[in-house]
């Protein structure tokens, strides 16, 4: 295994997942659970770990007899011991409404397993609600992975706000920056040989351009046109970019503004983009909040990999460096913020007041965060976070349960102002 985890591979190579947990109790609650994320990621392990019988609509040998069958009997593909794990579902759109009818007509919960590396354009006839639970998965976090620590937990934060915080972690940035460019792909993870898992996610992009484009809606599209909005998107990771302003990045490629939404809208079905949308609490004062999402890959190591940076080059390049940080710890923490029951926005206003990312936990508490690389901007940071903090209407919203500043540093501490600061290698959920 890499020598950066500190985590045992298990004898049956499965790492534990932050979504087994989430599955678990999915299925305690509802008929059937659909998992949905980027291909490559372990949804189809995950589910299977949980699952008494599996069908997998992309077996090579069966695909077709599959398809057939989901054409003209598609609930005879439910036919098994369950829960039945139903692998790439998206292949044979129908058989989501099958899955329903069988959980109306059966009753009974944890029967299904769905998994899906897309979004079918077109949507089934029923949407599932009250039958069918859904589950986002993601690729890797470092606490999954085992390179964080995990001595700073998210949940703990939101209970006690940090009181008596203080511990360190190994990672340096050397670390951060392989972390960055490896990405959090199981694969990748468990090679024991680092240089190989820095390919695994030039391959990824590799196949998403020359096979992946063209099983979009089985719509044909420009492999050329979409590597250069790809690497656009790359260049314009964790800012607030329109598509416009992705358009003109292209620069020698220049697809209408209509082509480009439609790529976007294609990489946003398979799970590729996942843009972090805008909060909007109640101020005390009017000022204007700013809706513009700041765009993200699935994973920081689609950027890095369409850039062709590598670890040594990120380091060579601090704000490159800078932005892919904050898209892996975005990541790490909307992982993290999924299992307590809550989502990941970003904030900024019309007068530049920002936050990279502001949890908020469906019973209404909420923290912002603050990413930055070193020691250097972490007072300025916590005075940003501070000043957050006095202008949302606290009485409407609630004070924030923590402030802080995530950091690719060793210690987490918090400071007499209160504002937390937290390297992403001792964060967990």
């Amino acid at each position: 295994m890499s020598r950066r985890t500190n985590k045992k591979l298990p004898a049956d190579g499965y790492l534990p997942r932050i979504a087994d947990g989430m599955l678990e109790q999915a299925l305690r609650t509802s008929g059937a659970v659909s998992i949905r994320g980027p291909k490559w990621c372990g949804k189809t392990a995950t589910g299977e770990r949980q699952s008494a019988s599996q069908v997998y609509m992309q077996d090579p040998d069966r695909s077709a007899t599959l398809l057939a069958l989901a054409d003209s009997k598609p609930s005879a593909i439910l036919d098994g011991e369950e829960p039945r794990l139903i692998d790439e579902w998206q292949m044979a759109p129908q058989l989501w409404d099958a899955v329903r009818f069988a959980v109306d007509k059966g009753h009974g919960r944890g029967r299904f397993i769905l998994t899906g590396s897309s979004t079918p354009r077109k949507r089934p006839a029923h949407s599932g609600i009250g039958r069918i639970a859904s589950l986002n998965m993601s690729t890797m976090t470092l606490f999954e992975s085992g390179e964080s620590n995990g001595t700073v937990s998210l949940a703990g934060l939101f209970t006690n706000g940090g009181e008596g915080l203080g511990s360190t972690c190994d990672l340096d940035i050397d670390d951060y920056a392989f972390a960055i460019c490896r990405g959090g792909w199981p694969e990748a993870i468990t090679e024991r040989d680092d240089s190989n898992s820095l390919l695994m996610s030039g391959n990824y992009v590799q196949q998403l351009l020359e096979r992946d484009i063209e099983e979009m809606d089985e719509k044909p599209r420009n492999s050329t046109w979409m590597r250069a909005l790809i690497r656009s998107y790359a260049r314009n990771i964790a800012t607030e970019a329109s598509a416009t302003t992705i358009a003109a990045d292209m620069q020698e490629h220049t697809p209408s503004s209509e082509t480009v939404a439609d790529y976007l809208s294609a990489l946003t079905r398979v799970c590729v983009i996942e843009d972090l949308e805008a909060w909007n609490p109640s101020l005390r004062s009017k000022t204007a909040v700013r809706t513009s999402p700041t765009r993200h890959f699935c994973d920081p190591s689609i950027a890095a990999a369409i850039l062709g940076v590598s670890p040594v080059g990120l380091l060579e390049d601090f704000e490159t460096f800078g932005l892919l940080f904050e898209s892996l710890c975005v990541h790490d923490l909307r992982v993290y913020a999924s299992a307590l029951g809550g989502n990941v926005f970003h904030y900024r206003d019309k007068t530049g007041l920002e936050a990279d990312a502001v949890i908020h936990l469906h019973d209404g508490r909420w923290a912002p965060v603050e990413v930055k690389l070193g020691n250097r901007f972490i007072d300025e940071a916590a005075k940003h976070l501070l000043k957050l903090a006095d202008r949302v209407d606290q009485k409407r919203q609630g004070p924030p349960s923590f402030l802080m500043v995530l950091t690719a540093t060793q210690a987490a501490y918090r400071r007499d102002d209160g504002v937390v600061v937290a390297p992403l290698g001792t964060l967990a959920p």
